[in-house]
């Protein structure tokens, strides 16, 4: 039986929307990053702030890495449009978190990040909660074929994640940044690292 295709049309739609928001995503990160070579010394760098831009850099370009399989959507609705903008629009937020408009009321980023620290772990988890349901709108079938290590990771992370949000100790966001930064790469180069 064949799967009828739906209008390319309405895909380059959607990857222009999808792209708009992660371009801001990665624009955001870039522009922050980029202020710290410009302005060394301004705002003291905080090592776990700089590893969690890593990670999400890596998970923006890592999302659209996979988005290549919107091509199979047979049928596109609302529902599909906008879930996909909102996941999209969860990483644009985080990224913003990390890199703010104004640092004159902090010493710092440590300072800046664990003043943020509920908000920036609660969208961590909401990213792996939306992360789950995408995999689950692509089918029972696709969400199995990716095995049980998935749900295994996403589960730890949310935990971790949630956990974050209340945990004062400065040692435990730096492993789990470094820990989710590895375990992100390894995910993309075991399961993701050709199209299929």
């Amino acid at each position: 039986m064949e799967v009828a295709i739906a209008h390319p049309d309405q895909l380059i739609h959607v990857r222009t929307v999808l792209g708009v928001v992660m371009g801001l995503s990665v624009a955001r990160l870039l522009t922050g990053l980029a202020r710290l070579i410009q302005h060394p010394g301004r705002v003291r760098l905080y090592p776990t702030h700089l590893i969690w831009a890593a990670f999400l850099f890596l998970g923006v370009v890592y999302f659209w890495w996979f988005e290549f399989g919107l091509q199979h959507v047979a049928q596109w609705s609302f529902e599909l449009y906008f879930f996909l903008i909102f996941y999209a629009a969860l990483f644009f937020l985080q990224c913003t978190l990390l890199f703010p408009d104004h640092m004159e009321e902090y010493s710092g980023f440590e300072a800046y990040f664990h003043s943020r620290q509920k908000w920036f772990y609660g969208l961590l988890a909401a990213l792996a909660i939306v992360d789950v349901m995408d995999t689950l709108w692509k089918g029972i079938e696709h969400f199995h074929a990716i095995g049980h290590w998935y749900m295994l990771r996403q589960g730890v992370m949310v935990l971790a994640a949630l956990a974050a949000m209340f945990i004062a100790g400065r040692r435990f966001h730096f492993v789990f940044a470094v820990c989710s930064v590895a375990g992100l790469l390894c995910w993309i180069l075991l399961r993701y690292q050709y199209l299929r």
